[in-house]
């Protein structure tokens, strides 16, 4: 079994109330469960979020519309994924984070097919990066996440869950998936605002005619109109988990 596991805050430093925000009509977040519903090989997809009053109207938007929802700790993340993936015992678990709403449902395909013939205990598409950032995910054995919510103890490894596991290189055996031209310095995430403008736009542009829109249609739309890359390419990637590690 692939356990698909996407984490959420209401709470978010840099933009609160991120996931919530709505483009044309839901809420972020559905927007990018959506998305990953459409991955084949994840055979169950469950959001975690805290047990913190703040991130009720997460779990309330989850049963409105029929998605499993998971509460566990807000700070120690790994904790809140181990207890997830500790429920249904699956073979591998699929991490996402809920600021990727453009995330592409066949490169995570790709991921996990690629985690799967290269018998890797852990994979990703960052390690280093080649896609454009916000279209990021990774893969873990359940028995390597187990180990890690045992030993991990630095604060950095508990909030962000798989630092722990990429950096113990000698232990894992570690995959990564390239893709053919180097497009990571490409911002398709979301933790300002003006992240939230630039994936407000593309939706505008191309859901209303391709709600399965890819990777490929994003690059076309802004190869033709350039100047949306523009609303958010001051910011640098993984600054938030850089400033905690």
């Amino acid at each position: 079994m692939i356990l698909g596991i996407l984490q959420a805050r209401v709470s978010s430093s840099r933009l609160p109330g991120k996931v919530l925000k709505l483009i044309l009509g839901k809420p972020m977040l559905l927007q990018q469960i959506e998305r990953l519903l459409r991955v084949k090989t994840i055979d169950k997809l469950i959001v975690a979020t805290s047990i913190e009053s703040s991130d009720n109207p997460i779990e309330e938007m989850c049963r409105t519309n029929n998605i499993k929802c998971f509460r566990g700790s807000l700070d120690d993340v790994l904790d809140r994924f181990y207890q997830v993936a500790k429920k249904y015992q699956p073979e591998h678990v699929v991490r996402f984070t809920g600021d990727c709403p453009l995330i592409d449902p066949e490169i995570v395909g790709r991921l996990i097919a690629l985690h799967l013939q290269g018998a890797f205990d852990y994979t990703s598409l960052t390690k280093p990066p080649t896609f454009p950032d916000g279209l990021d995910a990774e893969i873990v054995r359940y028995s390597v996440l187990e180990e890690a919510w045992q030993k991990a103890i630095l604060p950095s490894h508990r909030e962000h869950v798989m630092p722990y596991i990429y950096q113990e290189t000698s232990k894992f055996v570690l995959g990564n998936l390239r893709n053919v031209v180097d497009l990571s310095r490409l911002r398709w995430t979301v933790d300002e605002i003006e992240d939230f403008e630039f994936v407000s736009r593309v939706y505008q542009e191309l859901y209303p005619s391709n709600k399965n829109f890819n990777m490929d249609d994003i690059l076309c739309l802004l190869k033709k109109y350039p100047e949306i890359m523009g609303v958010n390419a001051k910011f640098t990637r993984n600054e938030g988990l850089n400033k905690s590690l």
